[in-house]
């Protein structure tokens, strides 16, 4: 039967490239000459953001959502955390890249697939959602579906299988 997965996925070659992009240009900019501001990848999920004053953290947060902006990479799996300012002005920041359909996104997508009213299946498996159907048509409506309603993640869908 054909299927179909719907998963919240991001390129981390891409996160890498951004943040790489971002250092570049946090060195290159006039306005953080001889300043100790850094951006750092962590992990492939977890970027930290750290300057000396709240402006210039706020300055870092639009390079590098700039630059992931610019490499595809759906803002909506970007989550900002509050930033934590020490008495003496230093800033820091955590940006989380959010990945895969947790619990209640799922249950969520789940719900709006079954309101559509067309005869497919669906299955949580790990943190995606297995689509499958009779006919080819019903899941490309259902994919059609999906990227015009926003669930508040990014969606792709792959190994789609006749």
């Amino acid at each position: 039967m054909p299927s179909f997965d719907v998963v919240s996925e991001v390129d981390k070659q891409e996160v890498d490239n951004a943040i790489n992009q971002a250092r570049k240009e946090l060195i290159a900019r006039f306005d953080f000459k001889g300043s100790s501001s850094t951006i750092t990848l962590v992990e492939p999920g977890l970027i930290e953001l750290s300057a000396e004053d709240a402006g210039k953290l706020k300055s870092l947060v639009e390079i590098v959502v700039g630059k992931l902006a610019k490499r595809n990479i759906d803002l909506r799996n970007i989550e900002r955390k509050e930033p934590a300012i020490s008495p003496l002005g230093h800033a820091r920041q955590q940006i989380h890249i959010k990945e895969g359909l947790e619990g209640d996104k799922s249950k969520e997508i789940i719900k709006a697939i079954k309101g559509l009213g067309i005869n497919v299946q669906n299955q949580i498996q790990d943190q995606q959602i297995r689509v499958t159907g009779k006919k080819k048509d019903d899941l490309q409506a259902v994919i059609r579906f999906l990227r015009g309603k926003d669930f508040g993640i990014g969606l792709s869908f792959k190994n789609f299988r006749d």
